[in-house]
């Protein structure tokens, strides 16, 4: 917010310089982030009195004015129209540098001498007003610099505001904060009206249909005004504040708006059907145009402001074009109300429309302050537009406002501060607060905060308010004890071992927006009804690419390998462990915690002691077995039963626990693979960590070397194609007991010496004992034993011949 220091002035003494106001503010939590110096070059500006004004001789558009600057005359060739022989003028003479950084220099203009420049508003920094010659006060002298004669000069502070301290979007706000800081006291605008005879009530209804919406409505009337610009110093203080000039009635409003906090709405009068004024709820899918001449489609959730027959304006946010203040406007009806906070952001969110009444509104405006600002801006129209002001306010006020009792515990405050302030300073800071205090024993004060104060609703919101006055920097710098928990949350603890191991092999940890593009779906070839559709859609994205909430972590590392792709980076292995929302019936989504990797480019380059070697499928599934063995999780199968989304339908696997789907592995589509412009072959590993949590070996067992040799027998299979390997290794295992030391598939053979259905796998199993050595006889028992079981389960044979290498 952009604030005057002149402007503060008239609130509150302040005799500090610019930047102890901002450090004042900033260590009492108002973040000033910027002090702009205004009309600090203008000493140099001369006052000026027209003597006389000649048309050009060469020139139909231009003119020569004879100007009077004090000690001389000067003679200026100007094009303005609004100039007049007697007027009151900024000179700018030869020599003169502007705040734009225009030399002015003694000219010929269409053979006429120019002795210097006469000055629009913009031209010295004051608004963007460029429709003509400033026209100064009549009473100014003429050689007076106009710095001194206008005392124009002003600082403007930048303050960042907290979105829970609205109290402070204003002149009044933040004069309260300095007054209260420096212990200053505050002066409040005086309200001097006459009011005509004619009642408002006999010229005006209003009636609140909703009154959750519209807690309070105040309304006044000013007839026969006159619609025109506004004068100079109102119009200079909200350009610096960063608003545009309109009119005077529309410029009063928004004056109020940055002095008191309250946004304000004038109404053309004589165009609001039958006089009056209903606030209720729109239709759902109605049509409204707002004054910006937008049209908006809205639900039944949006507040209106209509007249007898139709809406005229979105409350809160934005009045409608058929209700505007027009240059043949003669009679204005000014609202002041105070309009639910909750009903009004949701309002903004969901149109997109936000405004500096929105702004206000949907954080919680004074609600007793309603009163004070419509009264304020009618003495401001009677004042700068003329009009009579009827007799009266309407001020609809179904259930007034009682402030709620909330009791401090100095105690409380005392051990959340790190702090030893005693009751009766507490109870001073928070008085000077303009809060109601009473002291109801040694320890605890009973507050009653102030209809402005909206933030103070609870014991720790006076704690923060006590140490805000205390001073951050004065309370002493103390550590809070910290318990260390007696247990570790399993989820946490098995996030570190797998991160940690994967770190260990050579992958790098990504983390990538939770929020992705609904195209993703289309990318991985999702089914209709797969998860991978059921988005949580966002209300208010940053854009289309970022309008959803994830399903699957595969566009995220993707995407990461796209972008390092285009950085001549083709060589990753990368993994992501978060989570994914799944759209249910519920209102809130579900939430899955899932890990998932990727390799792609080469895992070993070309040296004097190894060959190049690109991944593939089986360095995938090494990453998965790592893990799943460092996490003790045994006897997993990998099965192709159904098709996985993105993953190639050949390449691909899913694994199973006891029949349970823990994750998944295998090769990117080629499809996938150019949705997202990735040349190179990807492979990826997913595991869902909520299935695999309650599967975890947490303690590793020792176990220890045995002192007898083991016997080992190597025996080839020929089997069909179709029997995967793992299935061997398990009937060896079952068939083996606890005799089977290990089991390992050391050779593939499939080639013309056998059929081409089929496929010759070389075992190596390895039997011992951890209390003797094994006879012969009993090993070879075991071992015919299994090879039996083998033929019977896979229809398997013996291969009389070693196997080849293929």
């Amino acid at each position: 917010m952009r604030v005057s220091l002149n402007w503060l002035k008239e609130f509150v003494d302040i005799d500090q310089a610019p930047g102890e106001v901002a450090e004042i503010l900033t260590m009492a939590g108002l973040e000033v982030e910027g002090i702009e110096h205004r009309a600090q070059n203008l000493c140099d500006i001369t006052v000026a009195r027209i003597l006389d004004i000649k048309p050009h001789p060469r020139a139909d558009r231009l003119c020569i004015c004879q100007l009077d600057a004090g000690k001389e005359e000067a003679c200026v060739v100007c094009g303005a129209t609004n100039i007049s022989k007697g007027d009151i003028v900024p000179l700018a003479l030869p020599g003169i540098k502007l705040p734009d950084g225009t030399l002015i220099k003694e000219s010929r203009i269409r053979g006429e001498l120019s002795q210097g420049m006469l000055l629009a508003e913009d031209e010295m920094g004051l608004t963007d007003d460029h429709t003509g010659i400033m026209i100064l006060p009549d009473d100014l002298t003429p050689g007076q610099s106009l710095s001194d004669a206008m005392d124009l000069e002003d600082r403007i502070l930048d303050v960042a505001l907290t979105p829970n301290r609205i109290d402070c979007a204003s002149i009044l706000g933040i004069a309260r904060e300095i007054g209260t800081l420096t212990k200053r006291k505050i002066t409040i605008p005086e309200i001097q009206t006459e009011e005509s005879d004619n009642l408002i009530e006999h010229l005006a209804d209003v009636t609140i249909l909703d009154s959750q919406g519209c807690p309070r409505y105040t309304a006044g009337l000013v007839e026969h005004v006159r619609i025109g610009p506004s004068p100079f110093w109102m119009r200079y203080r909200l350009y610096v504040s960063g608003i545009r000039s309109i009119n005077n009635v529309v410029d009063i409003t928004n004056y109020v708006l940055m002095e008191l906090g309250q946004p304000l709405h004038a109404f053309d009068h004589h165009r609001l059907a039958d006089r009056r004024i209903v606030v209720k709820r729109a239709e759902q899918g109605q049509i409204f145009t707002t004054l910006d001449d937008q049209t908006w489609y809205l639900d039944d959730q949006t507040l209106m402001i209509c007249d007898g027959k139709e809406p005229v304006a979105l409350a809160g946010i934005m009045g409608g074009l058929n209700s505007e203040i027009t240059e043949n406007t003669t009679s204005i009806l000014i609202e002041s109300a105070y309009f639910d906070p909750i009903m009004i952001s949701r309002s903004s969110k969901r149109l997109s429309l936000s405004t500096e009444a929105s702004y206000r509104f949907e954080r919680g405006i004074d609600i007793e302050g309603t009163d004070f600002a419509l009264k304020r801006s009618l003495m401001l129209i009677a004042q700068l537009a003329g009009g009579h002001i009827a007799r009266g306010i309407i001020d609809c006020y179904p259930k007034p406002w009682s402030p709620p009792k909330i009791t401090l515990r100095v105690d409380r405050a005392n051990m959340i501060l790190g702090t030893n302030i005693d009751i009766k300073e507490m109870a001073n800071h928070l008085s000077s607060l303009s809060m109601a205090v009473k002291v109801v024993d040694q320890n605890r004060i009973e507050v009653r905060p102030p209809s402005f104060r909206v933030d103070m609703t609870r014991e720790a919101d006076l704690v923060e308010e006590v140490a805000r006055l205390v001073g951050y920097n004065n309370i002493p710098v103390t550590l809070p004890a910290i318990r260390p928990t007696e247990e570790n949350i399993p989820e946490f603890v098995l996030r570190d071992r797998i991160k940690t191991m994967l770190v260990g092999i050579g992958f790098t940890e990504i983390i990538t927006y939770s929020f992705i593009s609904p195209q993703s779906a289309d990318v991985l070839g999702a089914g209709e009804k797969s998860d991978l559709r059921s988005f949580v859609k966002l209300l208010n994205p940053l854009s289309e690419d970022q309008s959803v909430m994830r399903t699957s972590l595969i566009p995220g590392l993707l995407s990461t390998v796209r972008l390092n792709s285009l950085r001549g980076q083709d060589d990753m292995r990368v993994f992501e462990w978060g989570k994914v929302y799944i759209k249910g019936d519920g209102e809130l989504p579900q939430e899955k915690q899932v890990l998932a990797a990727l390799i792609t480019g080469m895992v070993s380059t070309q040296e004097w002691y190894q060959e190049p070697s690109e991944a593939d499928f089986f360095d995938i599934k090494g990453a998965a077995e790592n893990i799943l063995e460092e996490l003790g999780i045994e006897k997993v199968e990998y099965k192709r039963n159904s098709p996985k989304e993105g993953f190639d339908p050949h390449e691909y696997a899913r694994i199973f626990y006891s029949g349970s789907e823990i994750g998944a592995i295998g090769k990117v589509s080629k499809d996938v693979l150019k949705g997202y412009g990735v040349e190179k072959k990807a492979f990826i590993l997913e595991l869902c960590i909520d299935t695999l949590l309650p599967l975890v070996v947490w303690v590793k067992k020792f176990t220890p070397l045995t002192k007898f040799p083991s016997v080992r027998r190597d025996i080839s299979i020929i089997v069909n194609r179709s029997i995967q390997s793992a299935m061997l290794v398990d009937i060896v295992k079952e068939k083996g007991t606890d005799l089977v030391e290990s089991v390992d598939i050391f050779d593939l053979y499939q080639g013309k010496q056998i059929a081409p259905q089929e496929k010759a796998l070389a075992v190596r199993i390895s039997y011992r004992s951890n209390k003797r050595t094994l006879r012969d006889d009993e090993v070879n028992k075991i071992h015919e034993g299994i090879l039996e079981e083998i033929r019977r389960q896979t229809g398997g044979r013996l291969r009389e011949s070693p196997p080849h290498t293929s």
